[in-house]
């Protein structure tokens, strides 16, 4: 067996497929006096440091449990033009993780909050920020459940060390007393430490009626909104487009 065949094995042995894939290449630029050995080392090396860049990438998107993936190059922005697409785009430089700030985007359903809290979500979980997005009633419910079984404090650790959480449809349905006072420890942990971006299609002088307590949710909101980025979206429902845009045609025709 040559050297050869033996250096192929042992590029698959380690898991070097990258090299192993493109070794044949190179070796015939180094030949052919187009690339120097060392040069040859060097771009192949990188070729193997960018795919396993990509793979850590790739993971820290897929355990981030977003439910669709969507990037903000995805949105459609001139349809809804409420939105200052210049502010988007500075919070997907990231600063606002450095400075441990929440983002809140408000709204009616379907005008897109879920799509740009996920497309800044994947931005984080690419550079490997810690993220995880869950829905607020699925929170509530394992928070509640980890309550019953005297082990909440482990679960509330859990979601404390996130440097990212996404909270998603915080006010779609009134939550009981204990959930809600759960809640409040939860963004208490996290106030100050952490990032935390929310969705909501409830005004937050309306949060009352979620949480059950005027007091406790001016105590949750003042946590929320002391560092934040707030983004309110007036505009009309993404699900509808397509229908808008058939009657409208129909209507022309």
């Amino acid at each position: 067996m040559s050297n050869y065949i033996k250096l192929l094995n042992n590029l698959e042995e380690l898991g070097l497929n990258n090299i192993k894939n493109n070794i044949d290449m190179y070796l015939n630029l180094i030949k052919s006096g187009e690339k120097s050995v060392i040069d040859a080392l060097y771009e192949l090396s990188n070729l193997e440091i960018k795919s396993k860049q990509e793979k850590a990438i790739l993971a820290c998107v897929k355990v981030a449990n977003f439910p669709f993936l969507k990037e903000l190059d995805d949105f459609d922005f001139e349809f809804q033009p409420s939105i200052n697409k210049q502010e988007i785009l500075d919070l997907k430089s990231l600063r606002f993780v450095e400075n441990n700030e929440n983002i809140l985007f408000v709204g009616t359903p379907g005008v897109g909050k879920t799509h740009l809290a996920t497309s800044i979500g994947i931005e984080c979980a690419k550079h490997r920020y810690s993220t995880y997005f869950i829905h607020f009633q699925e929170l509530m419910s394992q928070l509640k459940k980890a309550l019953a079984e005297n082990r909440l404090e482990i679960r509330l650790k859990h979601f404390s060390k996130y440097k990212v959480l996404i909270i998603d449809e915080v006010g779609y349905l009134p939550i009981d007393t204990d959930a809600s006072n759960i809640f409040f420890q939860l963004i208490s942990k996290r106030y100050e430490k952490h990032s935390t971006i929310i969705t909501t299609n409830m005004p937050f002088s309306n949060w009352a009626e979620v949480f059950g307590s005027a007091t406790l949710a001016n105590a949750i909101l003042d946590r929320l909104l002391h560092h934040s980025h707030v983004i309110s979206i007036k505009g009309p429902s993404y699900r509808l487009k397509s229908k808008v845009e058939y009657f409208n045609s129909s209507s022309n025709a």
